[in-house]
């Protein structure tokens, strides 16, 4: 169970709070033994510039591998302004949301408490602005000429606060401290915990509802305390051993960030930040199947603006061809043109959303191979057959999206064409879950695309080998979580 100190720097700054036996000083937490584990702290020291005493307490906490908001790399981020302004393109979007302001050259200050502020417009930007820079009170300075803009950001002491200010912080403080690192029940013969990763406003996730239960209960036979956790508990990861994402990943997105923050915190993750970078690229794959011979369609890279990879698309793929944006899941972003007409029109489309583009010869077949592979190990085959009078195993024509249907099958009855070029294409990518679409024609298996984060459906992947598919992923994470611990111990 974690234990979750509040540090400040003496005891009469708590007078306006109610007492906690949390509360403790500074020099208190310096006499705290180096070894204890499982420490949250939250850092309420009034200075946190270089070589305070606020500034050496996130030092001090990292050093004991305590977990401690705000972060060193936060205090050094937020005191120069060039460094924090490199990470806010990401926040355009909710920028773009706000009202803008009838007078020209508005300003506007606000503060926001643990990613909470009282003005419900700015609430998507300040829990956006805490997941890059967790900080207990955050100033934000906003400008708007033609477009609202974040001026300045600032770290504030809680000692600034007004009385009313000194309410919003009390409650978003509690709210934190309990919700988000809240003790969790675990039975006495829980192992690990694991937290799987689910975003419940996306239309197309990597596992259903029955699929995740499945996992829970595999978790739990296995001696994991397994919780579903969702796009808001970003801060609550130092409280896991491992995290599994059950959600479609993307590198421009909260799920690389959770991978990137989970690797960082010492959690088996997967899928790994590594294998979300070089799987979610189909332009990366690419050059990575042609490096290491891989048997794929021939495939062109086209350029923006540039004719001539479009002449050389166009003379080794001949027409039909299919051509994709890098980063499409699911067969969204990708298109089979007929003629060089169809072709430049769609180029011209798919040119808006990326520079590059993917162009592949076509090649047809009733359906596509799926073949999971763990640690380099094939752990389950399915059959994805295309979608009705489509071209692929989505059709997203319609109103609603349809697809095919499927063959689950042992992996021993896939051909062996095809099991040897999923392993191959894995192989360079890394040791994680991946789900490799391979094509099979005159006997040869041809790797479409390599998938991070595979789909896990209850009655789909799992037709064949049942709970025992679940069973095997999840001691993929035991066997890791035990090796990790007994080179600690060793």
């Amino acid at each position: 169970m974690s234990q979750v100190l509040i540090v400040i720097d003496q005891l009469d700054d708590w007078a306006p709070y109610y007492p906690s036996e949390r509360v403790i000083t500074f020099a208190d937490y310096l006499q705290l033994p180096a070894r204890q584990q499982r420490v949250r702290v939250i850092n309420l020291c009034a200075d946190y510039d270089y070589r305070s005493e606020g500034y050496y307490c996130s030092l001090l906490a990292e050093a004991r591998s305590h977990h401690v908001l705000p972060s060193v790399r936060t205090l050094n981020d937020l005191s120069v302004p060039q460094l924090y302004k490199l990470q806010l393109a990401p926040l355009v979007p909710a920028l773009s949301k706000l009202k803008k302001p009838d007078e020209p050259d508005a300003h506007l200050v606000v503060k926001s408490y643990f990613g909470q502020c009282a003005e419900p417009a700015l609430q998507p930007l300040a829990r956006l602005l805490f997941d890059r820079f967790a900080c207990p009170v955050l100033e934000i300075h906003l400008a708007c000429d033609k477009a609202w803009e974040i001026a300045d950001l600032r770290i504030c002491s809680h000692r600034e606060l007004s009385e009313e200010e000194e309410t919003r912080f009390a409650d978003a403080l509690d709210s934190f401290s309990n919700q988000v690192w809240r003790p969790r029940t675990k039975s006495a013969n829980t192992r690990y915990d694991l937290a799987i990763l689910v975003n419940p406003e996306e239309a197309l996730p990597p596992s259903d509802q029955s699929a995740l239960k499945k996992f829970a209960s595999a978790g739990r036979e296995l001696g994991f305390s397994v919780e579903i956790i969702t796009p808001a508990d970003y801060m609550r990861l130092p409280e896991f051993d491992a995290l599994f994402i059950r959600e479609t990943t993307a590198i421009d997105h909260h799920t690389y960030r959770f991978a990137k923050k989970a690797e960082a915190e010492g959690l088996v993750v997967l899928d790994d930040p590594t294998s979300i970078l070089r799987c979610t690229n189909k332009i990366y794959l690419a050059d990575l199947f042609a490096t290491h011979k891989v048997p794929a369609p021939k495939t062109c890279i086209l350029r923006r603006g540039d004719e001539q990879s479009l002449q050389k698309a166009l003379a080794e793929l001949g027409l039909p061809m299919v051509v994709k944006i890098p980063d499409g899941s699911f067969s969204r972003g990708v298109v089979k043109v007929q003629t060089e007409e169809d072709l430049r029109h769609k180029l011209d489309e798919l040119f808006a959303e990326s520079s590059l583009l993917l162009a592949q010869e076509f090649l047809y077949t009733e359906f596509d191979w799926r073949i999971g592979v763990l640690n380099n190990k094939p752990l389950y085959a399915c059959r994805y057959y295309m979608a009705k009078n489509h071209w692929q195993i989505y059709n997203h024509g319609n109103k609603k999206s349809v697809s095919g249907g499927f063959t689950t099958l042992p992996t021993f009855e896939v051909p062996k064409a095809v099991l040897q070029a999923a392993l191959k294409a894995t192989k360079p990518i890394g040791n994680g879950f991946y789900g490799v679409d391979v094509k099979e024609s005159a006997g040869k298996g041809y790797v479409i695309e390599v998938n991070d984060n595979p789909s896990i459906d209850s009655g789909v992947e799992d037709k064949y080998l049942g709970r025992e598919l679940y069973r095997l992923i999840l001691e993929e994470f035991a066997r890791r979580l035990d090796a990790r611990r007994a080179g600690h111990e060793n």
